[in-house]
């Protein structure tokens, strides 16, 4: 198993670069599936969400038409959510009768997509689901924040990699690893 060092913590390798591709593969079947005679707006959570979105996209059924917008907001500083959520780059795209797909790299618990799918409703979208590489069930804090598409559930532990950062590094991790050992 392999283990890196971040800022004084240990963390362990818990999902192997081929793990991560068969559970993606498996979220891009169901949209495809689902969304077959339709054109959803992915709009995709930056800066964590670009890796998750781009292997996503690429694995969607390949006479699926589809747009891709990005959106960058933050409720994070270090290993801790703030609670508030911070519009860095503001939605360019129309989302008024499109159906709307929110990219995220990992629900915890549920703030930015409760705001975020509330944002969309306003701007007039037909329909908001969530897709998500990541999801923490027992941290889940809005009932309505509870994604439409999960690739893998986690427990409590902090992980980085595959877009997932600390403080803005390790995003380009081809594995997904979870905090064992602290300072």
């Amino acid at each position: 198993m392999r283990s890196i060092n971040e800022q004084g913590y240990l963390f362990e390798e818990w999902l192997t670069p081929e793990q991560i591709a068969k559970d993606i593969k498996q979220v891009a079947n169901r949209i495809s599936a689902d969304y077959r005679d339709k054109e959803p707006l992915f709009v995709i959570v930056l800066n964590g969400a670009f890796v998750f979105a781009a292997d996503l996209i690429r694995g969607l059924d390949k006479d699926m038409r589809c747009e891709q917008t990005f959106i960058r907001v933050s409720s994070y500083f270090g290993m801790s959510s703030t609670g508030q959520l911070q519009f860095i780059v503001p939605l360019q795209q129309v989302v008024e009768n499109r159906d709307v797909i929110i990219v995220e790299d990992i629900v915890d618990s549920g703030l930015t997509i409760h705001q975020l799918k509330a944002y969309m409703r306003a701007q007039g979208a037909a329909s908001v689901r969530v897709a998500t590489m990541l999801f923490k069930p027992n941290k889940l804090e809005y009932d309505d924040a509870k994604p439409d598409y999960i690739a893998r559930e986690v427990t409590d532990e902090f992980v980085i990699g595959c877009g997932l950062d600390f403080d803005g590094f390790r995003r380009n991790l081809d594995a997904i690893y979870k905090v064992k050992e602290s300072k």
